[in-house]
C-alpha cells in the first residue's frame, strides 16, 4: 500500500480519479474491456465527480459492480446506494456502461449475494474505488471483519459506530432508522482487485486512518488489510492524514 497526501479534498479527489482512470484505460488497452467496483458515501462525492471528468475512457467497455447496499432499503429512499450511484455516476457518464450490476437488497439478501457474486466471478476487477469508515470498515465489513470467507458478497451486521456514521452524514433522520444489516463485498473479494484506489477525506476519519496504516493487520481495523495489497494507493487530504507522521 502506498500513501498520497493532498492539501485539500479537491486535490485528493482529482488524484484518486486520475490514478483510477489510468488503471481503467490500461485494462481496456490490454483486454478490450475493464471491470470496476464503485463505492458510495459522502467520502466519494468529489472523487466520483472527478472520475466523470476524466477524458478518453471508453465507458461502453466498462462493467461496474456495486460495493454494498443496505438490506431492505427501497430504491427511492434518500440513503439508497443504488439511487446514489445512478444519480451521481451512472446517469452522468458520457457513454453508457457495458453493464452495471446493482445490489438489490429488497429481495432475499442471501440469494442476491449469490446472484451478483456469480457474475463477479467471471469479471475479475481491474480497479476498486473504496473508502474507509470511521470505525475502520472496508465496504460494510465492520470490525471484527471476516478475513476468511471466499464468498464474493456476504450479509453483514452493521455495528453501532457504523450506523452512527450514517446518521451523522445525514442519510437518516434518526439512529433507529439506520438499517442493521447490509450486503457487502467481502474483504477477500476486494483484495482480489488488481488495483485499489482508497479515497479518505475529513478529520473524522483520521483516527481510523492511523489505526489502519500504522497498526497491525487486524480484523478489528478491517481496512488494515490493504497494507497487504501491493497496488493499493490510499489518497488522503490533510485532515484525514493529520494523525500520521508528516
Amino acid at each position: 500500500m502506498k500513501i498520497q497526501k493532498h492539501a485539500t479534498k479537491s486535490l485528493m479527489a482529482e488524484a484518486a480519479a486520475s490514478w483510477g482512470a489510468a488503471a481503467i484505460r490500461s485494462a481496456i488497452v490490454e483486454r478490450g474491456e475493464a471491470n470496476i467496483v464503485v463505492a458510495t458515501g459522502a467520502s466519494q462525492f468529489e472523487m466520483l465527480g472527478a472520475l466523470l471528468a476524466e477524458p478518453d475512457i471508453a465507458w461502453d467497455r466498462v462493467t461496474a459492480f456495486h460495493l454494498d447496499e443496505y438490506v431492505g432499503l427501497p430504491l427511492n429512499h434518500p440513503a439508497s446506494f443504488r439511487l446514489y450511484l445512478w444519480q451521481r455516476f451512472v446517469s452522468r457518464l458520457p457513454l453508457p456502461l457495458r453493464a452495471f450490476h446493482y445490489l438489490n437488497a429488497e429481495v432475499t439478501p442471501d440469494a442476491e449475494c449469490q446472484r451478483v457474486g456469480n457474475i463477479l466471478k467471471i469479471h475479475p476487477i481491474d480497479v476498486a474505488f473504496v473508502g474507509i469508515g470511521e470505525n475502520g470498515h472496508l465496504a460494510f465489513n465492520d470490525p471484527p471483519a471476516d478475513f476468511e470467507t471466499d464468498s464474493p458478497y456476504i450479509v453483514v451486521d452493521l455495528d453501532d459506530a457504523c450506523r452512527q456514521q450514517q446518521l451523522g452524514e445525514g442519510w437518516f433522520p434518526t439512529f433507529d432508522d439506520v438499517p442493521k444489516q447490509a450486503i457487502s463485498m467481502s474483504i477477500r473479494q476486494i483484495m482480489k482487485s488488481r488495483a485499489i484506489a482508497c479515497t479518505v477525506p475529513d478529520e473524522r476519519k483520521a483516527e481510523a486512518v492511523q489505526r489502519c496504516v500504522e497498526g497491525k493487520v487486524d480484523a478489528q481495523a478491517p481496512a488494515s488489510i490493504l497494507q497487504q495489497h501491493s497496488k493499493t494507493v490510499l489518497f488522503l487530504d490533510d485532515a484525514a492524514a493529520s494523525k500520521l507522521p508528516s
